[in-house]
């Protein structure tokens, strides 16, 4: 199995995720956008220094984790070329940062370090709460909830059919790739001196397969508007979900959750 078949049997394996059975899952598509986006909202609310009172929003995403079935870990994995990213955000804060603002014992901790720890964490959360929203919705309700709160539709359009035909382009990757290693067997990649046909062999292809798939849907009745399988109405546990989610991110966000707990030990 080359790289290209597998990340077409990862792309596969979120769908699989998606389609589980859980009370996470079983929550209109609608309610889990709307508390996924209030959560990444409160969290990038938080002042770069108050590190403390982040640290609580953390277990919004570990208790959906558990209830859904999901393993934290494959979360990871499929976030592990992202996470490097979002974590690399902050890393020159300690150098333009050096004022004091916290001491532990004879440690001194400048305002870098804790700028940097808290956009790291901001990072590390916003990306587990979308990785929840897409491993427990199927993508077209999630585009239907998109365009149910108005979202432009030819935005929307676009995330469905790059959701929906990237892994069209990853299979002619995947055969063009094939394709070369038996002309060219031991070699471990693609010379360079290939890298310009092969990638104007790949733009044909997908341009080829594009018109395709246009054609198709031309033939199809297709209006510029997807026709969305029609979801349920929100039912009182969606509107509960929703209710509890964001008043829970408020009280975290305006209550100082870490400082009293701190108290209780701590005179």
């Amino acid at each position: 199995m080359n790289k290209m078949e597998k990340a077409l049997a990862e792309l596969g394996t979120m769908d699989e995720l998606s389609a589980r059975k859980s009370s996470i899952h079983s929550l209109h598509a609608g309610a889990k956008l709307l508390v996924t986006v209030a959560y990444i909202v409160i969290v990038m609310s938080f002042h770069k220094y108050d590190l403390s009172g982040l640290i609580p929003m953390l277990l919004w995403p570990v208790l959906l984790f558990q209830i859904s079935g999901i393993p934290v870990r494959t979360c990871f994995y499929k976030l592990r070329i992202v996470l490097p990213l979002v974590m690399a955000v902050g890393l020159f804060n300690p150098f333009f940062d050096r004022e004091i603002i916290l001491r532990v014992g004879s440690l001194s901790v400048s305002g870098g370090v804790i700028s940097m720890l808290t956009l790291m964490l901001k990072g590390v959360l916003c990306l587990m709460a979308s990785f929840l929203l897409v491993a427990t919705t199927p993508f077209d309700r999630i585009c239907a909830a998109l365009r149910a709160v108005h979202f432009p539709k030819t935005l929307v359009t676009l995330l469905l059919l790059t959701y929906r035909y990237v892994g069209v382009l990853t299979r002619e990757l995947a055969v063009m790739t094939e394709a070369y290693h038996l002309r060219a067997p031991g070699q471990k990649g693609i010379h360079i001196s290939a890298w310009g046909s092969f990638l104007g062999q790949l733009l044909l292809r997908s341009m080829d397969r594009a018109q395709e798939i246009y054609a198709a849907m031309l033939l199809r009745g297709y209006d510029r508007e997807f026709r969305y399988a029609a979801e349920r109405r929100f039912a009182m546990k969606d509107v509960a979900y929703t209710l509890i989610g964001v008043s829970l991110f408020l009280l975290l966000r305006f209550v100082n959750v870490s400082g009293l707990l701190g108290s209780l030990f701590v005179r």
